[in-house]
């Protein structure tokens, strides 16, 4: 099936990204501050998928019916596939689905335990021992994770930026990159899918596997009743575009896109900004069907 790849800043109307976090897990903004900046850059279509949490929706809907954006409720969830973590995006979930307050508290307390392991961690490499309060003070009310810690750890002055934290001690293989034993793949897609979403791989290229080890991944997931997987993201190829086509071609799934935006002091992201990809195949257009503008 033929496809186009264009640059970072396509004029191509009307905008969407379907992969941004809040406040209410790991992004600097919060809910109606993302959805207004993200009606700044023209974006009319827009998923909040947040980590292991539903909680920033409410407040982002009401901006975004605010600011004439057609709302997309999402979610990022943690879990994980022989071992490894993996995280699944649900689209266009119901968040009033009767499983999610149950789901929801279990991955807040696995959170809630790798933050203190974590925090052990980390006080035993030059980290002062109150880095756990520091974190869950970054994190506020929202799930707590990995760049709470990063900037704790900057505002200790153990590092002078978040990512030498990263680097030198929660990337991943470092002393902070502590595994949990989040739900299984197969069971964050029923969830999401009893919901009314859609599950959706994010960023395939970013779990450090060969392309023949992810092509056992994808073919698994869809075996499994995953309904697609990101393909267009800050940081993928243009290569790794075209060969993850063919494997939504070959397993015949869909495909997606979005920013995975969090914070706009990154430069490397932007709301909206990732490579454009047309193909039938886009979740996109079902969402430009379903909730016409």
């Amino acid at each position: 099936m033929p496809f186009i790849v264009t640059d970072l800043n396509s004029a191509e109307q009307p905008r969407f990204d379907l992969h941004m976090h809040s406040t209410a897990s790991d992004g600097a903004l919060s809910p109606a501050e993302l959805v207004a900046r993200a009606a700044e850059a023209s974006i009319r279509y827009l998923a909040l998928t947040d980590h292991d949490t539903l909680a920033g929706l409410n407040e982002a809907r009401v901006e975004a019916v605010r600011q004439g954006i057609q709302f997309i409720p999402g979610v990022e969830l943690t879990c994980r596939w022989h071992k490894r973590t993996l995280h699944l995006l649900g689209l266009g979930i119901d968040p009033e689905y009767e499983g999610w307050r149950e789901y929801e508290a279990r991955l807040q307390r696995l959170r809630e335990q790798r933050a203190e392991t974590i925090a052990f961690k980390l006080r035993g490499k030059r980290a002062p021992d109150d880095i756990l309060e520091r974190a869950r003070t970054h994190a506020g009310r929202g799930q707590i994770g990995r760049p709470h810690f990063a900037r704790a750890l900057l505002e200790a002055g153990v590092v002078s930026t978040e990512n030498e934290a990263f680097d030198r001690y929660l990337g991943q293989g470092k002393v902070g990159d502590v595994k949990a034993e989040w739900p299984d793949v197969a069971e964050a897609i029923a969830i999401v899918q009893a919901s009314g979403g859609k599950a959706i791989l994010a960023h395939p290229t970013k779990y450090r596997m060969t392309f023949s080890r992810l092509r056992l991944l994808l073919s698994a997931l869809a075996e499994a009743g995953a309904d697609g997987f990101e393909i267009g993201y800050p940081g993928i190829s243009q290569d790794y575009i075209r060969l993850l086509l063919k494997q939504a071609e070959v397993l015949d799934m869909q495909v997606s896109s979005g920013s995975d935006f969090h914070n706009p002091e990154h430069h490397w992201t932007g709301l909206g900004r990732f490579p454009r990809v047309e193909t039938s195949r886009h979740l996109i257009h079902q969402f430009y069907t379903d909730m016409p503008l």
